[in-house]
């Protein structure tokens, strides 16, 4: 239960990018980390822990051994999830009612969204004396704030045959009741001063997502299911972060990514599909006394996991899976692969994480797309192009990806997290 009960607090302490990085951090920082700042010359010492944030989103966390040049091994997940995210002047006033304008943000299930308690998370920007260098406030507040109401059966009688919902129209969640005070004013700019104590005229800008806010929690007659928001992918994240906490290795250099924007193409600069990783691994050698000769030689004796999850087998729609591929929950890691190398691999990778998994007896499975359905794609393919290092794709299965509430094995996590942790063993 420590692996999934420690799941379910990262779950709720993560409610948006920015707060998965500040999970991560504080949990780094505990265990002697040292915080680095990415526009500063860095002076790095063989076997200090160190991790950057990058645009607050976005962290890097690394490990230069004394013998650096004994590969690079290196985890990658995402901190962002479909969500969604506040426009600016985000206050509707209509018949009475107080809405917030939003879009949508990645491949969400829509209609898993509605009817739910939901709250707000994420960067306010405030005025400062140097205006290349704002203030900013990170803000939770942890209590149901909002609805996204369906439209009654009664009115539409047709809703149960299927129903398409107009992202700007039908997606708007309320957020209050209008009075004759409020006409002329900024309800949710009013709400956001009070939270962080601010003049309302102080707030410049902001990145608010709308999370689901109710709690993760055990299902199933053994308890044998989790139920939660956004397993997709802070079981990944945490599985990186313990994996470069309990490293073991003594040579090489070790690193792991949480980025940004995965769930809307990684083309942004803290994204996967940025030179973001590069730079840095490239700073970290330089930083150590190499070459950027001695950096590129060395990326073709490195490996890269990308950990992200995976589908499972869905009872009620088996069809939807390989005939022959097909993970279950609560039997494994996934290894995905595909030919279209949208999921990255090849079979030496494939080969190496399943010799880990039997020496270490994880239990694994594998997971490839019906040849008729092109499936999503993850970090591994875009981030593999830009350092042409090998690696391999692999994750916890779930259902009901990309809903409201996803669901996944309960010893999945643990299997997960050991297979990280004994990747950054030292074998």
């Amino acid at each position: 239960m420590s692996y999934t009960g420690s799941l379910l607090n990262f779950i709720n302490s993560s409610t948006s990018a920015y707060h998965a990085v500040l999970t991560a951090q504080n949990y780094l920082l505990r265990n002697h980390f040292v915080n680095l700042n990415l526009s500063d010359d860095w002076q790095l010492n063989a076997e200090q822990k160190y991790f950057v944030k990058v645009y607050d989103s976005t962290l890097i966390a690394f490990i230069p051994h004394q013998n650096l040049r004994d590969g690079m091994r290196i985890a990658v997940s995402h901190t962002d999830f479909p969500c969604l995210k506040l426009k600016p002047k985000a206050q509707v006033l209509q018949d009475g009612y107080g809405k917030l304008n939003a879009e949508v943000y990645g491949g969400m299930i829509l209609n898993t969204w509605l009817d739910r308690p939901l709250s707000l998370a994420g960067k306010v920007v405030l005025k400062s004396e140097d205006v290349f260098n704002p203030k900013v406030e990170f803000i939770d507040f942890k209590r149901p704030l909002l609805t996204v109401p369906n439209l009654a059966v009664h009115m539409d009688r047709t809703i149960n045959t299927g129903k398409a919902l107009n992202k700007q129209k039908e997606m708007l969640p309320l957020a209050f009741m209008q009075t004759d005070e409020m006409a002329d004013r900024d309800c949710l700019l009013s709400l956001l001063s009070q939270q962080i104590h601010c003049e309302k005229e102080a707030v410049l800008s902001y990145d608010l997502t709308v999370y689901q806010a109710e709690n993760p929690c055990y299902l199933g007659f053994n308890s044998e299911f989790i139920s939660a928001p956004r397993l997709d992918n802070l079981t990944s994240v945490k599985a990186c972060v313990e994996g470069i906490v309990a490293d073991k290795r003594k040579t090489g250099l070790d690193v792991i990514v949480l980025f940004d924007n995965e769930e809307v193409g990684s083309r942004t600069k803290q994204g996967g599909a940025s030179l973001l990783l590069a730079n840095v691994l490239e700073r970290i050698y330089q930083a150590c006394g190499y070459s950027r000769a001695a950096f590129l030689a060395d990326l073709a004796k490195s490996f890269m996991l990308s950990v992200d999850v995976a589908h499972a087998l869905h009872p009620n729609y088996p069809e939807k899976n390989d005939i022959t591929n097909k993970p279950i929950l609560n039997h494994g890691v996934a290894i995905k692969t595909a030919a279209s190398q949208s999921y990255a691999g090849d079979a030496e990778a494939v080969a190496v994480i399943k010799s880990i998994c039997d020496r270490y007896k994880i239990d694994y499975q594998l997971y490839v797309n019906r040849s008729d359905i092109a499936g999503g794609s993850t970090i591994g393919s875009i981030a593999s192009a830009l350092l042409t290092m090998r690696t391999l794709d692999i994750g916890a299965p779930i259902l009901a990806m990309h809903s409201a509430r996803e669901t996944m094995g309960k010893i999945d996590q643990r299997s997960l997290e050991f297979l990280v942790r004994a990747f950054f063993e030292g074998l």
